[in-house]
C-alpha cells in the first residue's frame, strides 16, 4: 500500500492524519497543545516549540501504532497549519521566540505605526494584501523594543507548517500560502519583500527561501527518523496555510470558486487569477495554496463559537439527550429548529460584523427584538436566529468581494464543522440565493496538504487531477428564492441595527466583542 501522512498544525493541537491516494483517511492522532501568555505581557500567547515538537513526535508514533502500517509505505510527507504564528531562529538554525496565531501583545507597534504615517498601513496592504491587524510585522516590532537581544539574534523566520518540515529535514523554507499572512511578502511576486519591512524600521535579512506548495524540501534525517519511527530518506514536501490547503481539500483550485469554512471562525475564499486589493482595504488578499491563483477572503468572527456559547449556556437538556442516544446536540436542535420561520420571528443577533480589514471591531455580543412570548422567542428560535446570523454575514462579506471584483459566485462549497448541519447548509443556500455543495470531506486542510504531497512524491500529476479522483459531495443543496427574497430584506435591517450597535461601543457604553490591536 501506499500512504500519505499530512501534519495539520492548527490553533488548539496538532494532529498527525494518514491517507491513502484515493483520499481515505486511514488513521488520525490528535494531541492538544496550548499557547501560554508571558505574564509580563498583556495579551502575549507564546508558541512552545520545544513541548509542542514532542507532541508532533508523540502523533506520530501513536499514528503508526494505531494503524499498524509499515512506515517505508509512507512515500510523502507534508504540513498545513495555523496562519500568522511564526517561529524566529538563530545563525546556527536553533529555534529562539515562536508565538501562537492569537499572540496580541504589540497593541502599541500598532499605534506606533498608524501613526508614524497616515497611509502606511495601506500602502503595505497594497503590496502584501494584509493589514497590522493579523500580521507579523507589529509583533517583528515588538521584539525589537522589548527583547532587542533576542531580536538581533533573529536571523530567519519561518510559519509553523514550515518549523515542522524544518524539523524534519534540516531545510528551512515558506510558502507563499502561509508566508503571505506575515503581511511581509510582494503579492505579485509569491516571494519576501523588504519594501515592506524598510517602511516599518524591521530588519530585511530575515526572509528563508520560498518554494510552492508540493515542491520537494527534503527527506526525513536519519536521526529524526530513528527517534519517531519513520522511515529515514521519506520524501517531504512543502505545504502550506490551513486555508487555503482546506480549500484545495475541497476541489477548489481554479479561478472563480468559493468555498466557505464553517467553523469557530468562517472564511469566505475566493479563487482570482491575479492579485486585486480592495480601494478601502476591508477584505484580504493571500496567496493561494496552487501556484497562479491567489484568493480574497473575508473573515466573520467566532460563528461556531457562538453556536458553542448557546449550546454550552442553553441546551443542557439536548445535550443531557446527546448523551444518553449517542446523537449531536447539533442535530437534535437542528431538528427542533427546522420548522422556525425564515428570520426567526424577527430575533436579531449581534455578533460579527461585516469584514473591515483596515479597521476591524465588533458590537457588543447580544440578542436584538426578542419577545416576551416563549413561543416566538424561545430556544429554537433563537438557535435558528444564530444560524441565519452566520450566513447573513457570509453574504455582507461576499458582497464585499463582489464591490472589489465585480464576481458573486454562482455556488459556493461549504466545509468545515458547520456543514454537518443539513438545516445549517440550507439555510446558506437560501441567503446567498445560489447552490451549496457539501463534500464528504468536511475538516478538508489535511487532506488538500495530502494532495500536495502527492504531487512532489508523483503520486498525482498535478492538482486538478488529484481534486477528480479525490473529492467527493456528499450533498448539494439548491436555494429556496422566496425564502432568499425575504432574506435580502432581513440583510439590510440587519445592517443598519449593527452599525447602531456598534455605536454604542465605539462610545464605550457596551463593549466590543473583539477589536484589531491598536483600534
Amino acid at each position: 500500500m501506499t500512504y500519505i501522512l499530512a501534519f495539520d498544525a492548527g490553533t488548539g493541537s496538532i494532529r498527525a492524519v494518514l491517507f491513502d491516494t484515493n483520499g481515505n483517511q486511514i488513521g488520525v492522532s490528535q494531541a492538544e497543545w496550548t499557547h501560554l501568555p508571558d505574564e509580563k505581557y498583556p495579551g502575549s500567547m507564546d508558541f512552545d516549540y520545544k513541548q509542542n515538537w514532542e507532541l508532533v513526535i508523540r502523533c506520530v508514533q501513536n499514528l503508526l501504532s494505531d494503524t499498524n502500517i509499515d512506515p517505508k509505505d509512507i512515500k510523502a510527507i507534508s504540513a498545513t497549519s495555523m496562519r500568522e504564528g511564526f517561529v524566529l531562529y538563530d545563525e546556527n538554525g536553533e529555534e529562539i521566540w515562536a508565538c501562537a496565531n492569537v499572540d496580541a501583545r504589540a497593541s502599541d507597534e500598532v499605534k506606533y505605526l498608524k501613526a508614524l504615517h497616515a497611509d502606511l498601513e495601506q500602502q503595505i496592504y497594497h503590496i502584501s494584501g494584509q493589514t497590522f491587524a493579523l500580521g507579523a510585522l507589529p509583533r517583528l516590532l515588538w521584539l525589537k523594543n522589548h527583547m532587542p537581544d533576542l531580536y538581533e539574534k533573529a536571523t530567519s523566520i519561518s510559519m509553523i507548517n514550515d518549523w515542522i518540515l524544518y524539523k524534519l529535514t534540516g531545510q528551512l523554507y515558506s510558502d507563499p500560502s502561509n508566508g503571505c499572512t506575515t503581511g511581509i511578502f510582494d503579492l505579485n511576486k509569491r516571494n519576501w519583500t523588504s519594501a515592506v519591512t524598510d517602511l516599518c524600521g524591521i530588519k530585511s535579512s530575515l526572509f528563508p527561501p520560498v518554494k510552492e506548495a508540493g515542491a520537494i524540501i527534503g527527506v526525513v534525517k536519519n536521526n529524526i527518523a530513528k527517534n519517531i519511527g519513520l522511515a529515514p530518506d521519506t520524501l517531504v514536501v512543502a505545504g502550506g496555510g490551513d486555508a487555503q490547503m482546506a480549500s484545495v481539500g475541497v476541489g477548489a483550485v481554479n479561478k472563480q470558486q468559493t468555498v466557505i469554512s464553517g467553523g469557530s471562525f468562517w472564511q469566505q475564499e475566493v479563487n482570482i487569477d491575479s492579485p486585486v486589493t480592495d480601494l478601502q482595504g476591508r477584505i484580504r488578499v493571500n496567496c493561494h495554496a496552487v501556484p497562479n491563483l491567489w484568493q480574497i477572503e473575508t473573515i466573520a468572527f467566532f460563528p461556531g463559537l457562538v453556536m458553542r456559547w448557546f449550546r454550552d449556556a442553553f441546551c443542557e437538556s439536548e445535550k443531557q439527550e446527546a448523551t444518553a442516544t449517542g446523537r449531536d446536540p447539533y442535530e437534535l436542535l437542528e431538528e427542533k429548529a427546522k420548522d422556525v420561520p425564515v428570520g426567526s420571528n424577527g430575533i436579531m443577533p449581534i455578533f460579527s460584523d461585516v469584514m473591515n480589514y483596515i479597521e476591524w471591531r465588533h458590537a457588543s455580543p447580544s440578542f436584538i427584538n426578542l419577545s416576551l412570548d416563549p413561543q416566538q422567542s424561545g430556544k429554537k428560535q433563537m438557535f435558528k436566529s444564530l444560524q441565519e446570523n452566520a450566513a447573513l454575514i457570509t453574504l455582507g462579506n461576499l458582497k464585499l468581494i463582489q464591490e472589489a471584483t465585480g464576481f458573486f459566485p454562482k455556488e459556493v462549497i461549504f466545509a468545515g464543522g458547520a456543514s454537518k448541519g443539513k438545516l445549517w447548509s440550507q439555510t446558506l443556500a437560501d441567503v446567498l440565493g445560489v447552490r451549496v455543495k457539501v463534500p464528504v470531506v468536511k475538516e478538508a486542510a489535511a487532506l488538500g496538504t495530502a494532495l500536495f504531497a502527492g504531487i512532489g512524491a508523483n503520486l498525482y500529476s498535478n492538482i486538478n487531477e488529484a481534486v477528480d479522483q479525490v473529492v467527493k459531495w456528499d450533498r448539494i443543496h439548491e436555494p429556496n428564492m422566496e425564502n432568499h427574497e425575504q432574506y435580502v430584506h432581513i440583510y439590510e435591517r440587519w445592517r443598519k441595527v449593527y452599525k447602531e450597535q456598534l455605536r454604542l461601543a465605539d462610545n464605550g457604553l457596551t463593549t466590543h466583542m473583539w477589536k484589531a490591536p491598536g483600534i
